[in-house]
Formats: C-alpha cells, structure tokens, sequence
C-alpha cells in the first residue's frame, strides 16, 4: 500500500470505493410465508436470571438483565414457513469495494455481510456460508448463519434476520461512496442504520451504526454484532479479557477464568472447548481497547474492534459434541469447515436492554479487517503475552486514534440523504413516519414502499376505521 494515509485511515493516491448491484447463484432453502396467525403465545425466552445468579453480577448488568425483557413479538408474524429444500437462486447482492477489501451484502436477507475479501493475500475473511439455510434461531422464527449479521431490538436474532432492508449508495467522507442498510425495527419502535465504508486504500471495512429513538418515551435497545469465523483446529480467539460469563446449555450464568483452568479446556479454541454449545461474555475492561479477534494456527484472521460505546465482546462456540457438529452441518452443507462467532455489543452480556431516552439516539464505529500475528506469541500459553501481543499487532494495522478520527468523519454523512436508491425494505417505517410525523435525516421512508400490509393500517390512521368496518 503506497500513498499517505490519512487520521481517518485514507489513503492519498488510492482509488475511493465504489457501490454496485449485483447477483449471486446460492442453494437457497425458500422461506415460504409468513405464517397468518399472530404469535400470540408468550415468548419462551432461555435468557432469564435467577435471583442468585444476578446477585453476583456487576450492579449495571443486573439492573440491565431485568430491563424491560421481551414478552412476546408482536406486531412481528412468525416465520415458520420455511424447509430443507434447497434450488440454486440468484440472490441479490450489493457490493461495496476499494483496491483492497470487497465486501458483499445480501440486502433481501437482513443485510448481511455474505463475503469480506482480502484482495493482497486472496483471503476470505468470515465464513461465507455456501447456501441459505434457515432455521428456527431468531426471535420470529427463520435466520441463517454465516458473515455479518445485525441484531437489534431484544436479546436473540433480530426479527429482520431474513428481511429486507432499504439500501442506498451515500457520498462518503473520502469522495467514494458508502453503503447504507435502514429499517424500522418494530418490536422496539426504533429505526437504525449501518453505513458500511471502505476508506481509500484501507484494509478495513467501517461500519458506522446509529439508533434512534423517535418516541416520546424511554425505549429499551439492544444490538450485537455477530460474525461468523471459520473454525479450523488451530483457530483462538483472542480478546482483552481474563475472564468471562459462561451461559450455557443449563441456562446458567457463571463467570470463568480465560483462556480456562490448568485441568479444563482451553476456552480461547473453539475446536477444543466444552462439549455443549455455550456463549462467554468477556470483562474487558473499562478503559481498555474494545476488539476481538480469530487468528488460524498460522497467524492470520479477522479482527474486530470499535469505537468505546459498543463495549460488550462475546464467543459463541456449537461445542464439540454431537448435537453441535449436527446442527452446523444442517445449516450449511457436508464437507465445509465449522464456524464459531465473534460478537460486539452494547452491553456485556446479550441478557441486558439498555434504556434510550426519548428523542436520544445511540452512534458508534466498528472496524472489520485482516490481522497477522506471531503466532508463537498469539497461540502460546502466556495468555497475557498473547492477548498484549494480538493488541499491539492490530494497534499497528490500525490505531485507535484513526478509528476515532473516522468517527467524527463519518458522523456528518449520517444525516446525507441518500443519494442513489438500491433496494427496498418494507414499508413499515412509511407507516410510523405518518402516525409519528418524524424527521429522520439521512433514512427516509418513503410513501412508495407502503404495500398491502400496512394500507388498512393507513386506512385507519386516516379515516379512524379498517377497511371493511363500519
């Protein structure tokens, strides 16, 4: 990479990124419809505490883990109309790439980060899932796994894991363009963004994410980043912590030592970790760097880190059981790796809401890229030298002082209109912005996209009765 590289990561000389439209040929499972009955049932939520087990967390997270917990998903419809039938579909997709990063979306299916390619090294960086496989993981029923998902509104997969988003191409602050995902997450009442940015010439994609709360009351929020990583037998996952809280298959949280104890696992290795599926939630602390990193036995992988209000970092691991190995093989297909997921998030640990006061909004910057490091240093059994190491290592490639810097670069084009429509979301929020009267800059909802489900709910807005009803 040559040129001089900017506070926020640009380089001078290389060729800003562009946004382009595109398809790709997928073994696709149809989601089917949306089931007509509403989910009237109480939510069955595995994420609840016992009074001794919130006795023993930090005071914020166990005033968070009883916040305003989810009851039930309505007004969403459950998604439950799905099956094993796979046929090869061209599925849309949006890519956003420079000279050395090509980040490709599926704007239909949540707008998720299907594929991060590493140009100078030929790198796949997540794990790409090579089909679309729902199961029964989100709050509303169908989600898949692989890439980079976004998960808003309550603790679980978001309702919009299979939905479409609106998406548009914006001016970015280097004179490219950036890609920005909307919608209107409904269980909440809370419209977002993500603005996906690839600076010129910089080996990291941006993601620049906002929250609104446009109601006249206090909303609770939630929001954690997911991204798969191959886990190949070597893979650790390192991260700035030296403990964790583990919840797991007995829907009990209890705080562990990382990477583990002399006589247990090593909880750093996905491949080589307990038996059952199981979440860790690390103590990163107060002041220290948020990141979160997979490195293969050679050194190389995938970095995560953010600007300090996504705070909360997480490894979510199938286990090396049975049961485990067969629900990864049921949702991609025989003969590819296995993956695990690192997670960011708002909170330390996905049982906690956070309150957003009303007319407040929430903004921060994450950072996805390429990370090499000694791995003599980053694999070896000093945990702290690894874990110091794999810090400096990212330091290097990219100083928190440049992810701050492109923050406050970023944050101006938040309210940019969008300038170039790409695909449309529901229309949902059009509905909201017509009962509320809000000005939301930079996410229009526009009238167009009110369609059949939300016309009764106009009708009634404007005349007081549903279609139908005297």
């Amino acid at each position: 990479m040559t040129g001089t590289t900017s506070a926020a990561g640009t380089t001078t000389g290389a060729t800003p990124a562009t946004v382009r439209r595109g398809t790709l040929t997928l073994p696709v499972a149809p989601l089917g419809p949306e089931n007509p009955l509403p989910p009237l049932h109480p939510l069955d939520e595995a994420h609840r505490l016992a009074p001794a087990e919130l006795a023993v967390l930090p005071p914020d997270a166990a005033r968070q883990a009883t916040y305003a917990p989810l009851t039930s998903v309505l007004p969403t419809r459950l998604n439950d109309g799905y099956g094993r039938a796979r046929e090869a579909t061209e599925v849309a997709t949006l890519v956003l790439e420079n000279d050395r990063l090509r980040a490709t979306v599926l704007p239909g299916w949540g707008g998720r980060i299907h594929s991060l390619f590493h140009k100078p090294t030929g790198r796949e960086l997540l794990y790409s899932n090579p089909v679309l496989q729902p199961a029964n993981f989100a709050l509303n029923g169908a989600w898949f796994s692989g890439g980079i998902e976004w998960n808003i509104g309550a603790t679980g997969h978001t309702t919009l894991s299979c939905a479409p988003l609106h998406a548009a191409a914006v001016p970015a602050p280097d004179g490219g363009q950036l890609l920005r995902l909307w919608e209107w997450e409904r269980l909440r009442d809370t419209p977002f963004q993500v603005d996906l940015w690839l600076p010129a010439g910089s080996d990291f994609l941006y993601a620049g994410v906002r929250i609104r709360n446009p109601q006249d009351t206090t909303a609770p929020v939630y929001w954690w980043s997911n991204t798969a990583v191959p886990e190949h037998s070597g893979t650790r996952v390192l991260v700035p912590a030296d403990s964790a809280w583990h919840f797991g298959y007995r829907r009990r949280l209890r705080r562990v030592p990382v990477p583990g104890t002399p006589e247990g696992p090593d909880r750093t290795r996905p491949g080589h970790g307990d038996h059952h599926p199981a979440d860790y939630f690390y103590d990163v602390p107060a002041g220290a760097r948020k990141w979160i990193a997979a490195l293969d036995a050679d050194g190389h992988g995938l970095v995560q880190t953010s600007t300090a209000a996504l705070s909360g970092r997480k490894l979510f691991v199938w286990g090396t059981g049975p049961g485990g190995r067969r629900w990864q093989r049921w949702l991609t297909e025989p003969g590819t790796p296995g993956y695990a997921e690192i997670q960011a998030g708002l909170a330390r640990t996905q049982l906690e809401h956070l309150p957003l006061p009303a007319g407040e909004e929430l903004s921060w910057l994450e950072a996805y890229g390429p990370l090499t490091a000694d791995p003599a240093r980053s694999h070896g059994a000093d945990w702290a030298e690894a874990r110091t190491h794999t810090g400096r290592a990212l330091e290097a490639a990219l100083p928190a002082a440049t992810l701050d810097a492109a923050l406050a670069a970023w944050r101006p084009h938040a309210d940019l209109d969008p300038a170039e429509p790409l695909h449309t979301g529901s229309g949902w929020g059009a509905l909201e912005v017509a009962r509320g009267g809000y000005e939301l800059p930079g996410t229009p909802f526009d009238p167009a996209a009110l369609g059949p489900a939300q016309r009764p709910w106009l009708a009634l807005l404007d005349t007081g009765r549903l279609p139908g009803h005297a």
